[in-house]
């Protein structure tokens, strides 16, 4: 009776596809009722895996050195950055009534790449998301998206190893540290008044 049941909940959890549609659905219905940029980045934290990103934007060799602190510090200041940024942009999106249209998907054991078109008012781009799981019958989640040919995960990479060159490590926490607040404090609402303080 257990196996049954537990081969149910497996076969009612969602493939990488419908993973995708449920955020993009999710993501819809927020920018659709008064969406601010921490309920975005609230709704996003259920499907996309952001600790996932900023490892494999760091790479294996660099997140190997650091000790446990270092990289729950870098995971947690990168977490805020991506979530930050991606509201940020689903927010224009859906101002610019961007949608999406969804061709298919391709699973290799744990990972797998949904292939979708994202539409514009004025074009239209071709968008891969990365999706893993962390064993068979782990929950789908995203952790890269390719749009145009470039990728979320490997434009961060690049970052990272420059800063890293340049400043080392403590240097890159620093600028992402900075980054956050920055984003933070785009996000923060406006105190009462600031309008009219602002056009002065």
């Amino acid at each position: 009776m257990f196996a049954m049941l537990a081969a149910t909940v497996v076969a009612a959890s969602p493939g990488p596809l419908g993973v995708v549609k449920a955020a993009d659905a999710d993501v819809q219905k927020v920018l659709a009722n008064d969406a601010t940029i921490e309920k975005l980045a609230a709704t996003a934290d259920g499907y996309i895996d952001f600790g996932e990103l900023a490892r494999r934007a760091l790479g294996q060799k660099e997140w190997a050195k650091l000790d446990k602190k270092k990289q729950e510090d870098f995971s947690a200041t990168m977490k805020g950055v991506l979530r930050a940024s991606y509201a940020q942009k689903a927010l224009g999106d859906g101002k610019n009534g961007a949608k999406f249209e969804y061709v298919g998907e391709k699973v290799e054991a744990n990972e797998a790449t949904v292939q979708a078109t994202l539409v514009t008012r004025e074009d239209k781009f071709p968008v891969s998301y990365k999706l893993f799981r962390r064993d068979a019958k782990g929950a789908w989640k995203i952790y890269d998206v390719v749009t145009d040919d470039v990728s979320l995960v490997g434009t961060y990479a690049d970052q990272f190893r420059k800063l890293i060159a340049a400043k080392g490590f403590d240097g890159l926490l620093a600028t992402l540290k900075s980054k956050l607040e920055q984003l933070d404090q785009t996000a923060a609402p406006e105190p009462s008044g600031s309008a009219g303080s602002a056009a002065k």
